[in-house]
């Protein structure tokens, strides 16, 4: 199926920066520094006196490109079914161009990696493979009903990784807690699949489940050594209250707008399951740190869709 794509010079420079910014989705961005900010905290280094930053800016820099290549590239695979259900997004309104939306996707990807592997090794390993898994994902598994949602998952449970690589010793000893980002996501992306036709009861159920499971990650993560349950509890008990009742609506009135809802509530509230983890392997002030990105990512999600 062709495009019908606009001329480039039609799009104002501002018209086509916002595009450039509406497919990286900021508001996702902000939770995949909470991603390396938990990472950071189970390696941890957060519990050494002084905090080195130096590893801590590299890291956030290589999620935000592996991240924002990611969703760039989600947007190109799917540029022809979006013409139908999704006209008004930047590729098939003519916005920006197929192949300049190429060229950002595969330069946040190469940045991503590059900036990990000013960490280490390990960091710059776990960055190639999570831009592999991401583009892996949007161009083959992403509508599988098995697949799609385990290899998203699989790319946040690769961005928890790489925020304990600051620390590459501790990639091995802490592996097992990425189940818990990969199970969540997972839950996710099943809700996800009516967010334009509607779903249904069954996927509700699969995701009501998935959730339950991220809820009992948390308390068996309190078997750990380095990790404190008590101090988990409020934030783990703050991301149950935003994110079950969105879920739960779409149990009787799976509607694509309440999916909508969920998915994007969903979303956002990684940064909460991440501030309760945080918490848990370091301090309740920083986990009260990372649940200081929710507001932000919020106000970029009012301004730039999720999905």
């Amino acid at each position: 199926m062709q495009l019908s794509v606009q001329p480039q010079l039609a799009a104002p420079k501002s018209s086509r920066l916002t595009a450039y910014l509406q497919m990286m989705r900021p508001a996702n961005i902000v939770t995949a520094w909470a991603d390396i900010l938990v990472g950071y905290a189970a390696a941890g280094v957060v519990s050494i006196g002084d905090t080195p930053m130096g590893p801590l800016l590299w890291l956030l820099v290589a999620t935000t490109g592996l991240y924002g290549g990611g969703v760039v590239f989600n947007d190109v695979f799917d540029a022809e079914l979006d013409a139908i259900e999704r006209p008004e997004r930047p590729i098939p309104s003519g916005r920006v161009g197929r192949y300049e939306s190429i060229l950002l996707g595969a330069g946040l990807l190469a940045l991503g990696v590059f900036a990990a592997s000013r960490v280490s090794a390990m960091s710059g390993w776990i960055a190639f493979c999570v831009a592999i898994v991401a583009v892996l994902y949007d161009a083959a598994s992403k509508h599988h009903p098995v697949f799609g949602p385990i290899n998203m998952g699989v790319c946040r449970g690769g961005n928890w990784l790489l925020g304990i690589s600051a620390i590459p010793g501790m990639v091995w000893h802490h592996s097992l807690i990425a189940l818990v980002p990969i199970i969540y996501i997972a839950a996710i992306t099943v809700l996800s699949r009516g967010e334009v036709h509607g779903g249904d009861r069954k996927a509700t159920i699969w995701a009501l489940g998935l959730l339950a499971t991220v809820a009992a990650g948390l308390a068996l993560l309190g078997y750990l050594p380095d990790y404190t349950c008590r101090v988990m509890l409020p934030f783990g008990l703050l991301w149950a209250i935003n994110v079950v009742p969105a879920f739960l609506k779409t149990l009787d009135s799976p509607t694509p707008e309440l999916i909508r809802r969920a998915v994007r509530t969903g979303v956002i509230s990684l940064i909460v399951l991440d501030s309760a983890i945080a918490a848990g392997f370091s301090h309740w002030l920083y986990g009260l740190g990372v649940l200081a990105l929710l507001p932000l990512s919020r106000i970029l999600a009012n301004r730039f869709a999720v999905t």
